[in-house]
């Protein structure tokens, strides 16, 4: 067999992720590798870490980027403060809700679920009852910006009936995080991760996490050791802090990293609260555009995610064949609907470098064309 290299179309990414890579990300992962320990990568890393706390609005020290992907993130946060035994209460609107109870499941906690209907906001008055009727619980563990759904949580009230009950929270934002406020000191937030692939318009592979000081209290108090050792903070923190000579733990991903410094470089000089309102903005454009093209949003508007817009497939529309088209034939991704959604949604990403006008037009003329046929 002849292999030759792999040499990829320029497609428009608008699903729920990856998301278009600025420019200047791509060409910042393709500079020299350099070694993981060398005292100017440490620097750049310092810097990184710096840019996080801004794009979390967090001082927390505990603040990195785990080398992998977003599931890692969570999964991180899960099994470094939950413990076999302990109470978890996990509400559920969508897949990814379903993912952080299957986190608690596997560590032998007591999952404590709280339902809400999909393509909706968690619902606060079942939080407060399940709260009231578990006191005992530790954590209250919730997905603000739902990427299944496009759903948007009151995460800054829900963190408050945490922080009231004196429980911990651990809080999914990885379709939130640059699209839409997220601020963890002012709500509260004790543990909270993200994917690099959404909003901040990186390579997919790492997750942003941070961790509250009490939630560092809660790890250092732990009875049994963290049950992965890849994701054991204790031990990865060493290598992300500290004025002296940084420790050994897993080769970091150089040239990734390099990535994400130069995508929170762009959001840092472009500003949170100026790349909230692109979104918004792009998202108002869109939404205008499809109610013009008959198709209605699943979401209230009240409760919607501007960076993810899940739309009902009308009756008689191929989902597959319409996105193969779109993919085909104007090199277009939307995504398919997942969960409960499959077949009957499709979910229209506006993410970072990807909620441009250019791209609004480009999906909104070519929905019109493929549709009409």
């Amino acid at each position: 067999m002849h292999y030759q290299s792999f040499i990829p179309p320029r497609r428009i990414l608008m699903g729920p992720g990856p998301s278009d890579v600025y420019p200047s990300v791509l060409a910042a992962q393709s500079r020299p590798a350099i070694g993981h320990l060398d005292p100017l990568f440490i620097q750049m890393m310092d810097e990184l870490k710096a840019l996080l706390q801004y794009a979390f609005q967090t001082e927390n020290p505990m603040t990195l980027a785990i080398s992998a992907p977003g599931s890692a993130g969570m999964e991180a946060c899960f099994v470094n403060l939950v413990e076999a035994g302990e109470k978890v209460i996990v509400c559920r609107n969508g897949v990814f809700g379903g993912r952080m109870l299957e986190n608690v499941k596997r560590l032998g906690a007591e999952a404590v679920v709280v339902d809400s209907p999909w393509g909706r906001a968690v619902e606060i008055e079942k939080v407060q009852a399940a709260i009231a009727s578990h006191p005992d619980a530790k954590f209250l563990a919730f997905v603000h910006g739902e990427t299944s759904t496009g759903a948007l949580s009151d995460a800054k009230t829900l963190c408050a009936l945490a922080k009231n009950a004196g429980m911990l929270s651990i809080v999914d934002t990885v379709t939130s995080l640059g699209g839409v406020p997220v601020k963890v000191d002012e709500w509260g937030i004790d543990a909270v991760y993200s994917g690099s692939q959404k909003c901040l318009s990186c390579v997919p592979g790492l997750s942003p996490v941070s961790f509250s000081p009490s939630a560092v209290a809660k790890i250092k108090a732990r009875k049994t050791p963290v049950q992965s050792w890849f994701l054991d903070q204790s031990l990865v923190m060493g290598y992300w802090q500290g004025d002296g000579k940084r420790s050994y733990h897993h080769t970091a991903p150089v040239n990734s990293l390099y990535a994400l410094h130069e995508a929170l470089l762009q959001l840092h000089n472009e500003g949170l609260e100026r790349s909230w309102q692109r979104h918004q903005q792009m998202h108002q454009l869109l939404a205008e555009g499809l109610h013009e093209l008959g198709l209605h949003f699943i979401v209230p508007q009240a409760e919607r995610l501007p960076q993810l817009n899940t739309v009902t497939i009308p009756d008689g529309v191929n989902d597959a064949a319409i996105r193969s088209q779109l993919l085909n034939d104007y090199n277009l991704e939307i995504g398919a609907g997942l969960g409960d959604f499959a077949g009957k949604a499709w979910r229209i990403g506006l993410m970072g470098y990807g909620a441009r006008r250019e791209n609004v037009s480009l999906c909104l003329a070519a929905l019109k064309a493929v549709l009409s046929h």
